[in-house]
């Protein structure tokens, strides 16, 4: 008989990595190779910076991971919330001094309708795997005069849904899906939230829009 071993749940997996494992991006196809977890840890880089600067106002950080992006707003003395669904990723925010919340984006959030705008940096457009429905919600979240900054991937990569795996020494992690949007796609799927593309940034290689209310 084959033994399999069963998988670990993802936020034990993603806890593994934010404690410096090396962590594994898997798909159907196998390794597509390891998470940036180590950048994520460190300090907002000049680049974060830039993409930062696209924010105004009190700003929800949506999938805030180990808290660097929200920390850099808050340096600038911006009012930030970051919300992640990973126990250890709220932890170490709030051990940056950022506020940190547990809690789903499709969960009810602090200042519904009242923040000026809604991070998803690090491809956190994929949270889901519809876009489409992941930004309808946080167009909830933003004031009518409010944006989404959103990191997206290089132009011509479209939008691409696959179903991946996070593995650590911990172990392997069920399927979930992830979207890739590109910046060649944004525009389509922002309108399909009503929302419109404002602007599309390219820093280094890193691509980003930001979207307003239609």
């Amino acid at each position: 008989m084959t033994v399999v071993d069963a998988a670990v749940p993802v936020a034990q997996v993603f806890a593994s990595a934010l404690r410096g494992d090396p962590c594994l991006l898997l798909d159907a196809d196998g390794p597509r190779g390891l998470l940036p977890t180590a950048a994520w840890l460190c300090d907002a880089d000049p680049v974060d910076e830039a993409l930062l600067g696209l924010c105004h106002g009190p700003t929800v950080d949506i999938g805030c991971g180990p808290g660097r992006m929200a920390q850099a707003l808050a340096r600038r003395g911006r009012p930030v919330l970051g919300i992640d669904i990973v126990p250890e990723a709220v932890r170490l925010s709030i051990d940056r001094g950022v506020a940190a919340l547990l809690r789903d984006v499709f969960d009810p959030v602090p200042g519904e309708g009242r923040w000026e705008t809604a991070l998803l940096a690090d491809g956190n457009i994929g949270i889901g795997g519809d876009p489409v429905a992941l930004l309808s919600r946080v167009r909830d979240l933003i004031a009518t005069t409010g944006r989404v900054v959103v990191e997206v991937a290089p132009p011509g990569t479209g939008v691409r849904t696959r179903h991946v795996r996070l593995e650590t020494e911990v172990g392997r992690s069920d399927p979930f899906p992830w979207t890739l949007v590109g910046a060649d796609a944004i525009a389509a799927v922002a309108g399909a939230a009503q929302l419109r593309l404002a602007s599309q940034h390219r820093y280094d290689e890193r691509f980003c829009a930001v979207l307003e209310v239609v």
